[in-house]
């Protein structure tokens, strides 16, 4: 008997869309782009993306993650500092310039566009309602967007049953752009029974991006013995990813960074198996965790399409003159 006919027969059915977005795909080509036009090194606030393995592929490059402006050495503030994908503060450009360094702003569009949601539901006199993770860098930055008090984060449908408004009549609401798409709607439907007058933002706040990946998974979930999500234990958007995986069938969801994460003394057994990657988890780890369970399996690969993306956002100015090689075009778009 073969080896290959030797091995269990496994199906997996592959998300498609899954993987990078064009927010991430955009935040990467940033770092890479000043990497090549202005040397190393160049600083990053926060990671640029929540993914080990890009982060430390841009390290490699020369790239420098930190949490705070004030650790860029005095000898270093000529260098570039780019501004990760989840957005910041308006503290943090006041800081940058009052430190006289050249930032690059990588946040994504869609993350902005929430911003402007929010700076316009202030401008028009109501109070902002975030909906969101506590503590999460995109929270933190749309919060940092508006003067303190004029927006409550609410989690949960608990906190939008606690929460108690100045004028319920003056209230318009933005999402985080990663949340669960289905959690998201029940806080919702439960503020506005509450509040017959709250404003909606003028265009959705969760990402096409998450909505897309969650939609993926509700398709390839029911069945399955294992659902496999590729992401980083901070990333959001993944972790909601194994929320959706659980919620549509899957008998049980996992989030792993790489192949060697996965609890391959619990596999025996398995027929289907779901796998998807959060919007910041390169594909060459999808294609790590495929090798892997082929060579313990008989794998036949099904795909679960539920949309096509096209979507590209343009890098900020000053590096649109920069060209990318093939090499660093295959990094940013999440190979090796």
């Amino acid at each position: 008997m073969s080896e290959d006919m030797a091995k269990s027969p496994l199906t997996i059915r592959l998300c498609n869309p899954r993987g990078f977005c064009a927010g991430v795909d955009r935040a990467i080509q940033i770092v890479v782009l000043a990497l090549k036009k202005y040397g190393a090194p160049v600083y990053v606030r926060h990671e640029i993306v929540h993914n080990r393995y890009v982060v430390e592929g841009l390290q490699e490059r020369g790239a420098v993650f930190i949490e705070e402006l004030g650790e860029i050495p005095a000898e270093h503030r000529k260098c570039p500092v780019v501004f990760s994908a989840h957005g910041v503060p308006k503290s943090v450009p006041a800081d940058a310039e009052a430190r006289n360094l050249f930032y690059l702003d990588a946040t994504c569009p869609l993350v902005s566009k929430v911003h402007k949601q929010a700076m316009r539901h202030r401008r028009l006199g109501r109070h902002v309602i975030l909906v969101g993770h506590s503590g999460h860098p995109e929270v933190i930055g749309t919060m940092g967007q508006l003067p303190d008090g004029s927006v409550t984060l609410i989690e949960t449908e608990d906190d939008a049953a606690r929460f108690v408004p100045h004028d319920p009549a003056a209230l318009g609401y933005v999402t985080q752009t990663t949340l669960s798409v289905e959690d998201t709607a029940g806080i919702i439907r439960a503020l506005e029974a509450r509040f017959p007058d709250l404003n909606a933002p003028a265009a959705e706040s969760i990402c096409y991006a998450t909505t897309n990946r969650q939609e993926a998974v509700k398709e390839a979930a029911p069945g399955s013995d294992l659902f496999v999500v590729v992401g980083a234990p901070n990333s959001s958007n993944s972790r909601r990813l194994v929320e959706v995986a659980e919620r549509a069938g899957t008998k049980n969801a996992i989030l792993v960074q790489r192949a060697t994460d996965i609890p391959w003394d619990k596999t025996a057994g398995l027929n289907v198996l779901g796998l998807s990657a959060g919007a910041s988890a390169p594909e060459i780890i999808v294609d790590e965790i495929i090798d892997a369970f082929r060579e313990r399996f008989d794998v036949r690969v099904e795909l679960a399409i539920t949309a096509e993306e096209n979507e590209e956002f343009p890098v900020v100015r000053p590096l649109r003159d920069v060209e990318l090689t093939s090499a660093d075009m295959a990094f940013v778009n999440g190979g090796p």
